[in-house]
């Protein structure tokens, strides 16, 4: 399961382990369900067979940052051939690749200014950090630029701020600003200025009129805010990319200056006589370095039995990847992520053998999808539902395992019936209900975490979200946390597997009653039986 992330939008500036959570409260079923077909074809020892080899030490923790994962992609995909499985994937097989990309800003950046005493080298990093990013859909920074340096004053016209660029072509100069305003103002309406005229419009306004590059003097909270930042574009991240809707980069380069190293960017000649001179030669490369990450979701389908309905799916999701290696904690370094998720991964496999073995066949076909890169941000499952290798909309629901190996054998969580938005979850949560109550005992289900306003987020930090947000029910089946959640000890050896085949039987029960239903399982009852 993935951690809740934090995000800092820089320039917004400038303009978990949570605890164990309750024992759950039991919630009585209120409708029968289908006779249990599935629990004789789900059993323990596989469960446990499969999961001691997907979460040994020779898969490095599967984390998908490094490619580690793919190892464990394609042990899912021959454990689904062996399963007899039809292969849903790319080009006619099993994996689907999932485009990561690793992006950092790498050592060979370089800044120089020449001028007729020499020629000074500026380091980029914390005190000189290029932006590669403008916004959303916008184009994007260059990456190269050189051109002789122009004292822009503070980037805005005003009475009484003097614009030394008034009247003067800037097209291939090289732009200094300084982000503050005139210090001869009293504090309030500095502070009005600043607030009017934030860093966005002032290099919005300047590269409309074609510079090379922009140079914004900061100081203050910004310029303080700069090392964090610029050591987290010094770490290789991992993202999804899809590089063909990549904007070009048209914009000219942008570069925020510590007002501490700004010296060699401005002559107190050009500034006191605020004429715009030429001030100085400037050159500059940003080393913004992108390499690809092999990463594979695995996609798989049992083909329904019904010529009506098996070019319509049930969806059941878990995710292969896990945190990798990890700071060693009495020498162990590898985190298995038995649990989180390979409880889950090896539960598709045991509903998937007991999809294959159900006869007859389901009405709808059943999809089998273990995602990639969901620690790093849900991106498998992203990828599948944006460029999914079924019609979207021909998945009537998606049933998502993730941790549900741990915890007292009874408890459950069951997360989307009420999260999602539209009551879009509703009639598939009855089917949930329906079925638990057949069962022997049914689990006590806690529906703490099913609300989208819930502290933990639980609804958004699994890879049903990207489902959900689709519009296709959907839930989140879960025993939750432990204090072995993201650590080294998340191992074999404190797997209840008698738990994992019971909650797969759960699952693939609720899945063959969504897979045989004449309709679709939505409150608006679309038209039609597929």
């Amino acid at each position: 399961m993935r951690r809740p992330l934090a995000t800092i939008v820089l320039l917004a500036a400038l303009g978990c382990a949570g605890a164990t959570p309750p024992a759950p409260a039991p919630v009585r079923a209120t409708a029968s369900a289908p006779a249990p077909r599935a629990r004789d074809a789900i059993r323990a020892t596989e469960i446990e067979r499969d999961l001691r080899a997907f979460a040994d030490d020779s898969m490095l923790g599967r984390n998908a940052e490094t490619g580690d994962a793919v190892r464990a992609a394609r042990f899912l995909a021959q454990r689904a051939a062996a399963a007899g499985l039809e292969p849903a994937g790319d080009s006619g097989g099993y994996l689907q690749r999932v485009p990561l990309v690793r992006e950092y800003l790498g050592g060979g950046s370089r800044v120089t200014v020449q001028s007729d005493t020499g020629m000074v080298s500026l380091p980029v990093g914390g005190q000189l950090l290029p932006l590669l990013s403008l916004g959303e859909g916008v184009p994007l920074p260059k990456l190269d630029a050189s051109g002789d340096l122009l004292f822009g004053g503070y980037g805005f016209a005003a009475p009484g701020v003097v614009d030394p660029l008034a009247g003067k072509s800037v097209a291939g100069r090289v732009v200094v600003i300084l982000m503050e305003s005139p210090p001869s103002f009293d504090s309030a309406t500095r502070a009005r200025l600043e607030k009017a005229h934030p860093l966005s419009e002032r290099i919005g306004a300047l590269a409309d009129r074609g510079p090379a590059a922009i140079l914004a003097v900061v100081s203050g909270r910004v310029a303080a805010m700069m090392p964090s930042i610029a050591a987290d574009m010094h770490d290789a991240a991992v993202h999804l990319d899809d590089t063909t809707h990549l904007p070009p980069r048209l914009l000219p380069m942008v570069l925020l200056v510590d007002k501490r190293i700004s010296a060699p960017l401005l002559a107190p000649e050009g500034r006191a006589k605020g004429k715009g001179a030429v001030l100085r030669r400037f050159t500059a490369h940003v080393d913004w370095v992108r390499t690809e990450v092999p990463a594979y979701n695995v996609v798989a389908v049992r083909r329904g039995g019904d010529s009506a309905r098996r070019g319509s799916y049930v969806a059941f999701g878990a995710h292969l990847d896990h945190i990798g290696i990890q700071r060693p904690v009495a020498g162990d370094s590898i985190a298995n992520g038995a649990d989180d998720d390979g409880s889950g991964s090896v539960a598709l496999l045991a509903i998937a053998r007991a999809a294959v073995a159900q006869t007859p066949a389901p009405g709808r076909s059943m999809l089998f999808v273990w995602h990639t890169g969901e620690e790093l941000g849900l991106y498998g499952s992203e990828w599948f539902t944006t460029h999914p290798t079924v019609p979207l909309d021909s998945i009537v629901a998606q049933l998502n395992a993730d941790m549900i190996g741990r915890n007292a054998p009874d408890s459950l969580y069951l997360v989307g019936p009420l999260a999602a938005p539209k009551r879009q979850g509703q009639v598939v949560g009855a089917i949930a209900d329906s079925v638990n109550a057949a069962l022997t005992p049914p689990f006590l289900i806690n529906r703490t975490w099913d609300s989208p306003t819930h502290p933990e987020q639980i609804y958004y930090r699994s890879d049903h979200y990207n489902y959900a947000k689709n519009g296709i029910p959907v839930i989140f089946f879960t025993s939750g946390l432990h204090a072995d959640y993201h650590k080294v000890s998340d191992e074999v050896g404190k797997i209840d597997f008698a738990k994992i085949a019971r909650v797969a039987t759960f699952i693939y029960e609720v899945g063959l009653a969504i897979a045989d239903r004449p309709t679709r399982p939505t409150v608006s009852g679309r038209a039609g039986t597929r």
